[in-house]
Order: structure tokens, then sequence, then C-alpha cells
């Protein structure tokens, strides 16, 4: 009954989320607090390989019969999200259709820091994920995008092709590095990762606190940009993530995951991305205020989630797998 209640505990207590909010106390202070760019480059760098090589040693050990069915739910997922996300924004919110589109593309797509940070947790509170999730991280970044983007330009017509956004998208960083990791994890198999694994995986904790100090500095200097985006966005900016991780956590429990690929699954749905979505929004809807989405998406969504959202959709996993 307060399982829950004890999750947010752990969660509220955890070193990742306290380092988030001194990153925000930091800035609200005036504190000149931020990491050097080239060291919070390497993080990013290190924590996305080392997640995708996790995840392709896994994914050598796994029948493909197992990993077919998560792969196309995640596809589904990110299909299905821009499709309420953008007529709710437009006939509700009243918004253009560049700025509805590139919200909508921001919450299809998935945040790969929501996802480490959400796994470290589960990890930390003893509940096994399968290995193959950063497969499924790598598969939801694009089509959520693509969708939303359609959904914009049918609506104002021209803009980029679709050939320059797929290039735009797979060349991003966050992508590269989740299929370069995966693809040396599935080659080199378990004998081969073992002799970097103390690097990539002892050191994995230290280096995602690291990380959300800095994005905690990060999301306080969106702050300022709250009273822009209107009452309606902040109350979508924590509502959506709430119906797409009960959106995620029903597809988990039908693609037949275990507890921790059903929350892990829950939290990627939730998650709104604020790396390839931005790079992509900018070249295919040049039109689109950014203020709006990137805001919505890293001063109330992120924060919403890492606080609050991560026991909550575990809480809910546990209920579907029978635990709770």
């Amino acid at each position: 009954m307060d399982a829950p209640l004890t999750l947010l505990g752990q969660n509220l207590l955890s070193p990742m989320l306290l380092a988030f909010c001194l990153g925000i106390a930091a800035q609200r202070l005036g504190s000149d607090l931020r990491l050097p760019e080239p060291v919070h480059q390497g993080l990013t760098i290190y924590l996305l390989l080392a997640i995708g090589m996790k995840g392709g040693v896994a994914l050598s050990a796994s029948s493909l019969s197992d990993v077919v069915l998560p792969l196309v739910t995640s596809v589904v997922i990110g299909v299905v999200i821009p499709l309420w996300c953008y007529p709710v924004l437009r006939r509700i919110g009243k918004f253009e259709p560049a700025d509805a589109a590139a919200v909508a593309a921001h919450y299809g797509s998935v945040s790969a820091v929501t996802f480490v940070a959400g796994l470290a947790w589960l990890e930390g509170a003893g509940i096994a994920v399968e290995g193959f999730m950063p497969a499924l991280l790598a598969v939801m970044e694009a089509p959520g995008i693509a969708v939303a983007v359609l959904l914009g330009r049918r609506a104002m017509g021209g803009g980029a092709g679709f050939g320059a956004l797929a290039a735009e998208v797979l060349a991003g960083k966050s992508i590269l590095l989740l299929m370069g990791g995966l693809l040396i994890g599935a080659l080199t198999g378990e004998r081969g990762y073992a002799p970097v694994s103390p690097f990539f995986a002892s050191g994995f904790a230290g280096a995602l606190t690291l990380f959300l100090l800095d994005m905690g500095v990060t999301a306080a200097r969106r702050f300022g940009d709250l009273r822009r985006v209107g009452p309606f966005l902040l109350g979508f900016a924590i509502i959506a993530p709430l119906l797409n991780g009960v959106l995620g956590a029903f597809a988990g429990r039908a693609a037949g995951l275990s507890e921790g690929g059903i929350a892990m699954l829950a939290i990627l749905a939730a998650s709104a991305s604020y790396i390839a979505a931005p790079a992509a929004v900018r070249l295919a809807l040049p039109e689109a205020n950014p203020a709006f989405a990137l805001t919505a998406a890293l001063a109330v969504t992120f924060p919403f989630n890492l606080a609050l959202g991560l026991p909550l959709y575990a809480a809910l996993a546990r209920a579907l797998a029978g635990g709770g």
C-alpha cells in the first residue's frame, strides 16, 4: 500500500536528484557554478556510449524473438504520442501549427538523460531491467519527430525535406553514440566488454551525478521562460508525461516485458527530448518558437519526471506486473 511513497522517498533522497537540486539552487542563488563545456560534452559522450555498450552486450545474449515485439511496440508509441499531442495543442491550446508540431516532436521523441537516470534509479532499487532497453531508446528517438513534423508541414506547406530531416536526426550525437555503442557491445559480447567494464560500469553513477548537477543549472536558467509559455503549456508539460507514461506501461505489459522493462518503457514514453528534437525541429520547422517546446521539456517535464515521475511509473509497473 505504501510502496509508491517508499519509492518516492528513495528517489527524493538519491544523490542524483539531490545533485540536480543543488544545480538549481546554485543558479537561483547567483552562483557561477557550471561544468566547463568540454566536461559536459565528455560526460554526455561517456553516458550515452556506456549505456549503448551495456545494451549491446545484453542484446548479443538475447534471442530475436524476445526483442522484436518490444522494438515494434516502442516505434508504435513514438508514432502515437504526437498524434494526440498535436491536435490537443492546436485545438485546445490554440498554438500555431509550427509551435504545436515542435512541442509534439519534443514529447514524441525521448530523453536519453531521463532514460539513464531511470535505469540507474531502478538498478539502485534492485529492480531488474531487460538488457536490450537501450535499443528501445534508440528506435524511439526519430518516429515521433517525423510524425510531428509531417503534421505541422501538412498544415503549413513547404519546409525541409524528410531526407535532410532524417540525416539530421540520425547523425545527431545521441543516436550515433547509442547505436554505435549497441553495435560495439553486440559485436564484442561479454568477453570483449570485460576489460572496459570497470571504467564504463563502475564510474557510471558518479558521472551521472555530475551530469545532473550541470543539468540542474541549465534547467534553472529556463525558469525565467515559464512566464512566456503560459498556463496551458505548463499544465500540458505535467499531464502529458503522466498520460504517456501510462501508455508506455500498458504497452510494455502487452509486449511481455518484466516489471523493470515496463517501468523503463513508461519512463521513455513519459520523457521529452531536448537534444535530438531541438536540432531536428530547427531544421524542419524554422518558424517555431524554440522557447515553447524547450522550456516545457527541460524546465518542467524533466524535473517533474526526475523527482516524481520515476517512482510513479515504477509503482504502476509493479501493479501491472502483479508485484503489488
